[in-house]
């Protein structure tokens, strides 16, 4: 049985308004989904809601658990509504793609450190990075150098000439 948008928000004991609603219907269907994107769909679905307002309910959802907020080297942070699982992220170095990667073996492995320094470790995060199918068809080569990082070091430099 799915739980309805309104309900889970409920169960959280979260008020269900019209712009969390918006805001989880906006990322619905849409892993990995930035802010600004999210802003967009919540404005077309409402007619108006500030980004302020976009911002305050992803905050709270994450908080909650309802929404997991991710956020690679060089890129925006990006939000998505599969929680509750230990999957991980594979990026494209070269056109940024990003896709859900399941935890290799069993439920939590990723959780089990070599030593733990005395943490009570309860997420970690693994980011695979590496060339996308469409680029390696492409023939677009990869460097040791990811494509944010590229970003940023031409920005620096941009910046520095100015």
């Amino acid at each position: 049985m799915t739980i309805s948008p309104a309900d889970q928000l409920r169960g959280q004991g979260i008020q269900a308004t019209a712009q969390r609603l918006a805001v989880l219907r906006a990322l619905e269907g849409r892993p990995h989904i930035t802010a600004d994107d999210v802003a967009e769909l919540a404005q077309g679905d409402l007619g108006a809601i500030s980004r302020q307002s976009v911002y305050d309910a992803l905050s709270l959802l994450v908080e909650h658990g309802i929404v997991r907020r991710i956020q690679p080297v060089g890129s925006p942070a990006r939000y998505e509504d599969r929680v509750g699982d230990n999957h991980h992220h594979i990026i494209c170095r070269l056109c940024g793609d990003l896709a859900d990667v399941d935890c290799a073996v069993g439920e939590t492995p990723c959780l089990t450190a070599a030593d733990d320094l005395g943490y009570e470790i309860d997420e970690a995060e693994v980011v695979y990075w590496g060339r996308c199918p469409s680029c390696r068809e492409a023939g677009i080569a990869s460097t040791r150098f990811d494509q944010p990082t590229r970003q940023r070091r031409n920005q620096r430099s941009t910046a520095t000439t100015e």
